[in-house]
């Protein structure tokens, strides 16, 4: 008995005028009585299964036996958190913290990738919209504290979820007075346990 072998070709070019492209080829040795082709979905307007174009294009062509195409996207299940405070310790300890834990009572398929600055000026300068799920801040910082940090990313990325922090008294309601237009629905007081973190911050991410 003769096994079938398949083998599935990938290309991978960067542009073609007005996109970019990929998809791959699988063929079979049945007999040689089957012919499979897969496309994924593109932009480009040619044909995308004449190799002699694809070739034409500068096309790199990669052969892989029994493996499918990796894709770099975030998975659905893993949450970004912006993690900014002045104070390295925190920062440190908060970092390991999440993502030593896994995200949503304990559900393997969810966890957190903590993203730690100490310099808020920092963040502004090489931050990446559409990058983030939550941006947790301290208020009280040298450069530039937390609710100048958040207009300056919400300006970047009106999608992102906020949630302040302090180990100082804050007063809600003189903050509401200087920030009309800033909610305070996720503030944490600092010192604070990382169970209680995980769960306030699962709480807000899951909100909708």
């Amino acid at each position: 008995m003769i096994l079938p072998i398949q083998t599935k070709i990938y290309y991978s070019y960067p542009f073609l005028d007005n996109g970019f492209s990929s998809f791959y080829h699988s063929y079979s040795n049945n007999n040689g009585n089957s012919l499979h082709d897969q496309q994924h979905p593109t932009e480009s307007s040619y044909s995308l299964t004449d190799l002699n174009y694809l070739q034409s294009q500068g096309s790199n062509i990669h052969t892989l036996v029994e493996t499918s195409a990796s894709v770099s996207l975030k998975p659905p299940f893993i949450k970004r958190i912006l993690l900014v405070d002045d104070d390295p310790d925190v920062t440190l300890t908060f970092k390991a913290g999440l993502e030593g834990h896994y995200y949503s009572n304990g559900d393997k398929k969810k966890r957190f990738e903590v993203y730690a600055y100490n310099d808020p000026l920092l963040v502004v300068k090489e931050f990446k919209p559409h990058f983030y799920d939550l941006l947790l801040t301290d208020i009280y910082m040298p450069s530039m504290n937390g609710f100048q940090l958040r207009e300056k990313v919400l300006e970047l990325d009106v999608n992102i979820r906020v949630c302040f922090m302090s180990a100082l008294e804050v007063n809600i309601s003189a903050l509401r007075d200087i920030y009309p237009n800033i909610s305070f629905g996720c503030f944490i007081e600092k010192p604070v346990s990382i169970d209680y973190l995980i769960n306030r911050l699962s709480e807000e991410l899951d909100y909708s």
